[in-house]
């Protein structure tokens, strides 16, 4: 299975896919009935800014989750991958925030 690989490229993909996921549900849970998902993504972050760290944070969970896993099955370079796309969206979600 593909998800069983030591691959840079694997983990990127995973760390990169996996908070949009989970920004989908974090969306379905919370805010659902008051937003439609194009409002809350233009409308509801842009006027909340102080708002992205907390709805960020969620999101990277799974990242965590997945970055735990491929450590202890010493998948190190799927694992480094996941690392660096965590670290790429919690930099963009605070330039982000404060531009």
């Amino acid at each position: 299975m593909i998800l069983k690989k030591d691959n840079l490229r694997l983990g990127l993909v995973l760390g990169l896919v996996a908070p949009l996921v989970s920004l989908v549900v974090y969306y379905f849970v919370k805010f659902y009935p008051t937003f439609t998902f194009r409002d809350f993504i233009f409308d509801f972050l842009r006027a909340n800014r102080s708002q992205i760290t907390a709805i960020s944070v969620p999101c990277l969970v799974l990242n965590i989750a997945m970055f735990t896993y491929y450590i202890n099955s010493h998948k190190d370079s799927t694992a480094k991958g996941i690392f660096a796309a965590t670290l790429i969206y919690a930099i963009v979600a605070l330039l982000y925030k404060f531009i």
